[in-house]
C-alpha cells in the first residue's frame, strides 16, 4: 500500500475510535473512567496493526506512521495546558475532571507510542511487546483492581491481587495476540510464535512486579522501560 494512504487510514482509525470513546463518556453512556482505560487498552494495537499497511521497503515509513500518536500527544499537551478546549476529552482522559491530568499518563502514553515506533517499528518484537503490556496489562489491571475486591498488595497498599492478575492477563494475552498476527501475516523478522511464549512470559511477569510498585502517574514509563530492557535480553 502507498505510505501516505497507510497514513490516512492510521489517523482516521484512531480518531473514530478515540472520538467514540470520547463522546460516550461526554454523553454518559459509560464511566469517564472506564472510557479512560477503554482508550488505553484499544488505541495501542489498532495503531500497531495499522503498521501492516506501511511497505516494508520504504525507509521513511516508520516515521510517517509515528506521525500519528505524535499529533495526538501534541493535542494531549495542549488540551492539559488548556490552550485547546475540549471538554469531551478531559471527562474521558481524566480521573477527576482536571485537565492538568492529561499532561501525566496520557501524555507519557503518546511519547512512548512515538519513541517505540520510531525505534523497533514492525520488524523487532520488542516495541510491540512493551506497548501490548502498558496498554492491555495497566488498562485491564485498573480494572480488574476496582471490578473484583482482593487483598491489597504488601509493599503497595494501593494496588490489589486482583489488579495484578489483571496487569499480567492483559499484557500477557495482548502482546501475544499481536505478535500472533504479525506472525501469520509472515512480518519481516518474525519467527514461529510458540518461541515467544516463554519471553513475553517472563517479561509479562516482570512489568507485573513494576507496575505493582507504590509509584503513581508513571506506570506507562516504568513499565515499558522494564519490558525493552528484558526484551533485549530474552529475544535476542
Amino acid at each position: 500500500m502507498n505510505p501516505f494512504l497507510a497514513l490516512v487510514i492510521t489517523l482516521v482509525v484512531a480518531l473514530v475510535e478515540i472520538r467514540a470513546l470520547d463522546f460516550a463518556a461526554h454523553r454518559g453512556w459509560i464511566e469517564s473512567r472506564l472510557s479512560r482505560k477503554l482508550i488505553h487498552i484499544l488505541t495501542g494495537p489498532l495503531f500497531v496493526l495499522c503498521w501492516l499497511l506501511f511497505p516494508d521497503d520504504v525507509w521513511y515509513a516508520r516515521w510517517l506512521a509515528a506521525l500519528v500518536p505524535l499529533l495526538f500527544t501534541i493535542q494531549f499537551a495542549l488540551i492539559g495546558l488548556g490552550v485547546v478546549k475540549d471538554e469531551a476529552s478531559v471527562k474521558a482522559m481524566s480521573r477527576s475532571g482536571d485537565r492538568r491530568e492529561i499532561l501525566k499518563g496520557p501524555l507519557f502514553y503518546g511519547i512512548i507510542f512515538v519513541v517505540m515506533t520510531l525505534v523497533y517499528w514492525k520488524d523487532s518484537p520488542i516495541g510491540m511487546t512493551a506497548v501490548m503490556l502498558m496498554c492491555g496489562g495497566d488498562g485491564l489491571a485498573d480494572i480488574m483492581g476496582r471490578g473484583i475486591k482482593s487483598p491489597k498488595l504488601p509493599w503497595s497498599r494501593e494496588k490489589s491481587v486482583a489488579g495484578s492478575a489483571g496487569m499480567f492477563l492483559g499484557g500477557w494475552t495482548l502482546t501475544l495476540l499481536i505478535l500472533g498476527i504479525f506472525v501469520l501475516a509472515n512480518a519481516a523478522g518474525f519467527g514461529p510464535l510458540t518461541g515467544y511464549l516463554l519471553p513475553v512470559t517472563l517479561i509479562a511477569l516482570a512489568a507485573t512486579l513494576v507496575e505493582s510498585l507504590p509509584i503513581r502517574d508513571v506506570d506507562n514509563v516504568t513499565v515499558t522501560l522494564a519490558a525493552v530492557l528484558l526484551g533485549h535480553l530474552l529475544f535476542g
